[in-house]
């Protein structure tokens, strides 16, 4: 594993027939993502085949993409050999649904392995245990004609095993394994110890991921980042820069540099890598909008990258403005959210030596220590908008000691997103701009959050909470726990997921000193419990 937890970021490529459609059957538009497009659209087989006879990507360039990979600070390249259409974009003597039958008729898998190898990337294959072409592949589509009293799924084991021969054979040293489509079936079904052997036996070194319904070598959580990452496990999320995977000729809402730099610094802080994916386009091409996103992020880790590659997950619990990633003497702060005055790293009882910036190291920095807080004193902007990157070389391994939220200079506490504790694999921070950000995704009515505070006064306090509520996700029920009392409030319409509202909550008696106020769903949403914003707790009187 010591390659993959050193590289962090890697590109995704999700490329097939389905990008000669891009998201459009007959002349109509239709939902979802592009690579589903056989599924959603109901096409039957025999007429979707044809699209191969159409794939012809003749400005499909090897070196180009994985040049760009390189240029974007990316250390390996994972792609779709076969996705659930059951295409083949490699040389397979198994079906005649491969790349050879086309008008194309060229390896891409070898062409891509060969670069890989040429360029100093690892090379992985994504392979679909689902396959909705295959006459052996069961359960079949409920729109799909064809008889199933004949289907086997054991044959289309062999079938894919197979496949899985050819792939880890024929283009040298194969770096990844990663898996997709297992769910229909259990581990007993697909024979998943006997595939994982069959591969280990060929490449001893491939990495395998979790998609063959046995945990291996890594986690693969989809779209989303752990709130606190996966304890226990080495993991990975795979995102998309855009809405959808393959290439979809209107999916144009693009998401920022910012968006995309901060993922890979929360993944990393987190003990994850960053899989980020481009969908090429039926000539072969890499969209525009990707490639200078992607070198955009590329020149931020020609200057950033030593606190990306190689790193440790952050020793704090949490940090209000940003994240942090370490080495051994060395914490590095990655500033989201640029203070004015000053930055204020919490409960670290380390020593601090020098500090930095690191795009700058000419631009030292003074610490100064009050109690358990080290303040940093800052310039008016920041480096750079993105993520500025500051390093604390310290004296041992990090100590350090939790920190509550104390009160403003009129009393009042302000629990924000920024600085909750999130327990929960779904629910997560989202970062609308520097200063704002949400807890969002929160779908999983076990998942919880909080907040450590002190009080410096026993007496009643007034709480009131700042959420926003799309009109298709209200009702839920949710909870409000602290110092032995609870608060309960229904989630309201506020007209949409970023519009908000305020709303009191009631007045509560509160001891003086150290507290901590819980938020637990009481039932189900239908959506989302709601995207939150802060907590006020201030004094009544």
């Amino acid at each position: 594993m010591a390659w993959w937890r050193d590289a962090r970021f890697g590109m995704f490529i999700h490329w097939g027939l389905y990008a000669i459609p891009a998201g459009t059957w007959n002349g109509q538009a239709v939902e979802g993502t592009s690579e589903w497009l056989m599924h959603t659209a109901k096409i039957p087989v025999l007429d979707y085949e044809p699209l191969a006879q159409k794939f012809n990507p003749t400005a499909f360039n090897a070196e180009a993409w994985v040049s760009l990979a390189k240029r974007a600070g990316m250390k390996y390249l994972i792609i779709t050999t076969k996705h659930h259409d059951g295409f083949s974009l490699f040389n397979s003597v198994m079906t005649d649904f491969d790349i050879m039958n086309t008008p194309f008729k060229r390896d891409i898998m070898k062409e891509l392995a060969d670069e890989c190898h040429k360029q100093g990337l690892k090379i992985g294959w994504y392979h679909s245990i689902m396959d909705w072409h295959h006459p052996e592949y069961l359960p079949r589509r409920p729109w799909d004609p064809r008889p199933t009293n004949e289907a086997n799924l054991d044959r289309y084991l062999e079938f894919m095993k197979g496949q899985l021969k050819e792939l880890l054979t024929n283009y040298g040293e194969v770096s990844v394994l990663w898996f997709d489509g297992g769910w229909e079936h259990t581990p007993e079904e697909l024979h998943s110890e006997e595939i994982v052997a069959q591969i280990r036996s060929i490449q001893p070194n491939i990495l395998i991921n979790d998609r063959i319904q046995i945990p291996q070598d890594f986690n693969t959580p989809e779209q989303f980042i752990p709130a606190t990452g996966i304890p226990g496990r080495d993991w990975e999320s795979c995102m998309t820069m855009n809405n959808t995977w393959g290439f979809k000729a209107d999916d144009t809402i693009w998401k920022s540099t910012q968006t995309l730099i901060r993922n890979l610094v929360n993944c990393t802080s987190k003990g994850g890598n960053y899989l980020l994916n481009v969908g090429p386009n039926a000539e072969g091409l890499i969209p525009e909008a990707s490639v200078a996103t992607l070198e955009t992020m590329g020149r931020w880790l020609e200057q950033n990258g030593e606190s990306i590659y190689g790193t440790s997950p952050s020793p704090f619990k949490k940090l209000g403005w940003g994240r942090c990633t370490q080495k051994p003497g060395k914490l590095y702060l990655h500033v989201f959210s640029w203070p004015q005055g000053s930055l204020m790293i919490p409960g670290l009882k380390n020593e601090v030596k020098k500090a930095y910036f690191l795009a700058d190291p000419n631009q030292v920095l003074e610490p100064k220590r009050e109690g358990e807080r080290v303040y940093l004193p800052l310039p008016a902007q920041p480096l750079n908008e993105e993520d500025t990157v500051i390093v604390l070389e310290i004296e041992g391994a990090p100590e350090i000691i939790p920190v509550p939220i104390r009160p403003d200079s009129d009393g009042a506490l302000q629990l924000t997103a920024i600085e909750a504790d999130l327990h929960g694999i779904h629910v997560q921070l989202e970062t609308l701009t520097a200063s704002v950000a949400n807890i969002g995704y929160w779908t999983n009515p076990e998942d919880t959050i909080s907040w450590e505070f002190e009080t410096l006064t026993t007496g009643d306090y007034k709480i009131q909470m700042e959420y926003a509520c799309a009109e298709n996700s209200v009702g839920s029920e949710v909870a409000l726990l602290i110092a032995d009392q609870t608060l309960k409030t229904t989630i309201e319409n506020t007209g949409s997921w970023t519009q908000t509202k305020t709303v009191d909550l009631g007045t509560i008696k509160l001891p003086k000193g150290e507290l901590t106020l819980f938020i637990k769903p009481l039932s189900k949403p239908n959506l989302a419990v709601m995207n939150l914003f802060k907590v006020t707790i201030k004094p009544a009187q």
